[in-house]
């Protein structure tokens, strides 16, 4: 994954206790994303998850306590991230410890047993369009037949940004890196479509954000 440049905007952390690292986002969006994927799940047969860019490990820790009966595979490109990640793990038995990484990098999904379940919760607004293109397409294929990808984070709607705060966000992304900012949800769904992918649902969540889900044929 290219290293990119990020306004303070974009990820902003701040640490906890030992190897912990808190993102207050996390917080925010945490119970609204935990029952998306619990309705997602549902009465699907789910044993393994991966869980990409998983960042803190604030999220995957709600999952892995709601859904004991799933092994939980988080993951990221950073080694701090990792260490939260790993510290944050040792409250639930179900979390494998955490993968380095880089969803961005064509061939991965070779390199991972096949996936019920992939989550990836707000990284593509921070890569470029190609590199999102390349993470779908792998995703595609680390899925098992009847595996389920959800995707969540902000983005264009029909080429429009839809708030004033989007629009400001956007802007800073792209001051700081003209290869990042809002992908379109039209792009999305086309990617997702082209990597032999069903999409099942797009789902409107807080603050403006959206949610994909798709399943693969």
């Amino acid at each position: 994954m290219t290293k990119r440049s990020l306004p303070p905007s974009a990820s902003v952390t701040q640490p906890a206790n030992g190897d912990r690292q808190v993102m207050p986002a996390a917080d925010r969006n945490g119970q609204p994303i935990e029952d998306l994927v619990a309705r997602t799940i549902g009465g699907n047969d789910i044993r393994n998850a991966l869980e990409i860019a998983s960042g803190t490990g604030q999220h995957i820790l709600r999952h892995a306590l709601r859904h004991p009966q799933i092994t939980w595979q988080p993951s990221d490109v950073d080694a701090g991230r990792l260490a939260s990640i790993n510290a944050y793990a040792t409250e639930a038995t179900n979390i494998r410890p955490a993968l380095m990484l880089d969803a961005t990098r064509p061939g991965w999904s070779a390199t991972l047993p096949p996936q019920d379940l992939i989550l990836l919760v707000n990284l593509t607004h921070l890569i470029s369009e190609p590199e999102v293109q390349t993470l779908i397409a792998e995703v595609g294929q680390a899925l098992r037949p009847g595996g389920i990808f959800m995707l969540y984070g902000p983005f264009m709607r029909g080429g429009e940004l839809t708030s004033e705060g989007d629009a400001r966000f956007h802007a800073e992304l792209r001051a700081a890196d003209p290869e990042i900012g809002y992908k379109d949800d039209f792009d999305v769904a086309d990617w997702i479509i082209a990597a032999d992918m069903t999409l099942a649902d797009m789902v409107d969540m807080p603050a403006n954000n959206l949610a994909f889900i798709a399943q693969r044929n």
